[in-house]
Formats: C-alpha cells, structure tokens, sequence
C-alpha cells in the first residue's frame, strides 16, 4: 500500500508543477495532497505541523494567484476584459505548436482583450504589461512553491527509503 500511496503522491506533486503554469489546475494543493499521501505511507512518521504549516502556503498561494494578476491588471490601467484575455490568451499558447507560446499568448490575448474592452493602442499595451506581469509573478510563485514541495517530497522518501522500499530485500 505505502508504494501506491508514494506512486499516487508523486503524480500528484508532477499536477502540482504542471499546475503552476496551467490556470485549470490548482497548483500548489495539490502539490501539498502528494505530501500528504506520502506522509500517510506506513514508513513516513506523522508530521500535522509539517502538513498544516505546507498546506497553509498552499492556499495562500493559491489565493495570491488570483489577487496578483488583478492587482498587476488594475495597477497599469487594465479591465477585466484584459484579465479575461490574458487567460484565454495562455489556453491558446499551451495548445498552439508555437514556441513561446506560453509565454506570448497571456500577453497578446491581453491585448487582443483591452482592445475589445475600447481602449487604444497605448492604453492596451500598458494594461496587457500589468495583466502580464501579474500571471508571470503568479505562475512563478507557485512553481517556486511546487519545487519546493517536490524537494521535500523527495528528501522524505530518501529519508525513509528504507521503509517505503522494504519489499526489495
């Protein structure tokens, strides 16, 4: 039971990362659901601190995620027609075979969103910098966090590789 728990919680740790830069996916919860799977093997001791104080990060992150972006949007004259932009504008560069993409898409879909929202050129591209720079701010803190996360989760299974392993001998 303890390898499908340490199996399951590392997925969950990779949809952590991979959570970090997709909008869809809660990043750094369900990063801290991968510690907690492996903190609930039978070889890993219980940690509640540990977990508790993980899991606050997580859902302050996370929360930080929506703010920042809007903070960043609202601070260079953006609307929401520019956040709204901004996301689907990161939709489309993961999906799109360009390279870059990721990181093109948010800023012209931004754009391509305060131009509808009526505003000129100038307006838009100084709106679609802020909402920019507020999902690359976002996106990052919660990959910093998602890292950070994968560190522990590995250095606990090194810790106590030899319970979690203990089948091979």
């Amino acid at each position: 039971m303890d390898i499908a728990l340490l199996i399951l919680g590392f997925l969950f740790i990779l949809a952590g990362i991979m959570g970090s830069l997709v909008p869809i996916l809660p990043g750094p919860p369900l990063s801290w659901v991968g510690l907690l799977l492996l903190f609930l093997t039978k070889a890993v001791p219980d940690d509640w601190w540990f977990l508790g104080i993980m899991g606050a990060i997580a859902l302050l992150v996370f929360a930080l995620d929506y703010i920042i972006p809007a903070l960043g949007t609202k601070k260079f004259g953006g609307t929401k027609a520019g956040m709204m932009g901004t996301t689907l504008g990161l939709i489309i560069g993961i999906l799109a075979p360009i390279p870059f993409g990721i990181i093109i898409g948010p800023f012209v879909g931004a754009f391509l969103g305060e131009l509808s929202n009526k505003a000129d050129n100038k307006t838009a591209l100084k709106a679609a910098f802020g909402s920019f720079l507020g999902f690359i701010t976002g996106a990052f803190m919660k990959f910093v966090v998602a890292m950070v996360f994968l560190g522990f989760f590995v250095k606990t299974t090194w810790d106590y590789s030899e319970g979690l392993f203990s089948f091979i001998n």
